[in-house]
């Protein structure tokens, strides 16, 4: 144990931060540990959150300091990041203390599953992180890159560690956004053994990018002997990004989706981003085009404006009209809008209803060829008629028996 400073803090504090701490630490060469909470539930919890910081500080070799903690109401999994953050810019050390591993976080990932909605959280924002599961979207993404200034990495990525092992989610996918290549190869050991499901690949633009993280992914992997499956979804965020879109779609067999961001895509091509989004076409559909060729899910950019629920109505509206099968999200107020707006509508279930039906009387009829009333169905339209079925079941519009009662 090497020490490196002897003053270091950590955390957020303020008038607007809730659920946060701000941690203190300063190592001195006598007195044992001095103490300085600082809470409006000390009187609750006082003697549990100075056990933690005595059994942590002692975890990590630690005899003598004094530190001080400013509490607006954290759990005990952001003290413990918070005090591991400080303790680890004065001391060199490869341990970590790890909070338990809740039951219900111990779920696993799936390639097959709709990817509607995902909720970004910033990953050194703890307050955001704690109820996201209850709004109830697809997936919720912890955020390593854009929402975390660079100074505060290194807290973000324990932030995150203790977030995946101790926050219920719900059941929803666990998503983690990490760094731009190279920096994000640092976040690996961070998230991978902590069951995340996916991992967003920003400004991805080779397919080569691909093939360095997972093998990083994989030696991370082995070295903490995770066997669970860890897919990938690479974010296009600029032009070379784009015309190289089937190249990165198709670098992993791990990648089972791929997204745009459009932010930094227009920023790239030197003009703005507009409500009618034609300046944006052109990438959208090239990714969507080559998501469908790769056989993955076109992800959609964020919609900015969380006051404008009509705005995000249409934009989904065309998003969906392009191919796109989901969509970021930057407010919970979005989720329930933007799912609604990609489950068929009860014209197309109808529809897709009938089609199925025709294709299935004329395959029991030994019938090489599909019509309804006086039309041939070709077979991708049969495809497409199948995965809203499927897709109307999955979200309760239809009944699993339904052929049964038509």
């Amino acid at each position: 144990m090497k020490q490196q400073h002897r003053l270091a803090e950590a955390g957020n504090t303020g008038p607007r931060i809730r659920s946060d701490c701000f941690v203190t630490l300063e190592l001195t060469e006598t007195g044992g540990i001095r103490i300085d909470l600082n809470s409006k539930v000390k009187s609750m919890y006082g003697n549990s959150i100075t056990q933690l910081i005595r059994d942590e500080l002692s975890y990590f070799g630690i005899d003598n300091a004094n530190i001080v903690v400013d509490d607006s109401g954290a759990l005990p999994f952001v003290i413990s990041a918070r005090i591991e953050s400080a303790v680890k810019q004065l001391i060199e050390t490869e341990e970590e203390y790890l909070p338990e591993m809740l039951t219900e976080s111990d779920y696993p990932a799936a390639r097959e599953r709709f990817r509607f909605s995902r909720l970004y959280l910033p990953g050194n924002t703890p307050g955001m992180m704690i109820n996201a599961g209850v709004h109830g979207p697809d997936g919720i993404i912890l955020d390593l890159e854009d929402s975390v200034a660079p100074a505060k990495k290194a807290e973000a990525r324990i932030l995150v560690r203790n977030a995946l092992r101790q926050v219920n989610f719900y059941g929803v996918e666990r998503m983690v956004r990490i760094n731009q290549l190279p920096e994000g190869l640092v976040d690996l050991k961070y998230v991978v053994p902590h069951n995340v499901h996916i991992l967003l690949v920003p400004k991805c633009e080779d397919s080569e990018q691909i093939k360095t993280l997972e093998k990083e992914i994989e030696k991370t992997k082995s070295h903490y002997k995770v066997n669970k499956d860890i897919f990938l979804m690479p974010i296009i965020e600029s032009a070379l990004g784009v015309e190289k879109s089937f190249e990165i779609a198709t670098a992993s067999k791990n990648i089972v989706a791929m997204a745009i961001g459009l932010e930094d895509f227009t920023a790239d091509i030197g003009t703005s981003r507009t409500q009618e989004a034609t300046e944006s076409f052109y990438a959208r559909t090239r990714l969507v085009n080559a998501c469908k060729a790769a056989n993955i899910q076109p992800i959609d950019s964020v919609y900015s404006d969380v006051g404008d629920m009509e705005g995000l109505q249409e934009t989904v509206k065309i998003s969906r009209s392009l191919g796109f099968e989901g969509m970021g999200c930057i407010h919970p107020r979005q989720i329930k809008v933007i799912q609604k707006s990609y489950a068929p509508e009860t014209e197309e279930i109808e529809k897709a209803k009938h089609i199925v039906n025709a294709f299935l009387e004329a395959k029991e009829k030994g019938l090489g060829v599909v019509s309804l009333g006086t039309k041939m169905i070709d077979p991708p339209v049969v495809k497409r008629a199948e995965r809203i079925i499927k897709l109307a079941i999955s979200l309760g519009l239809l009944e699993h028996d339904w052929r049964e009662k038509s």
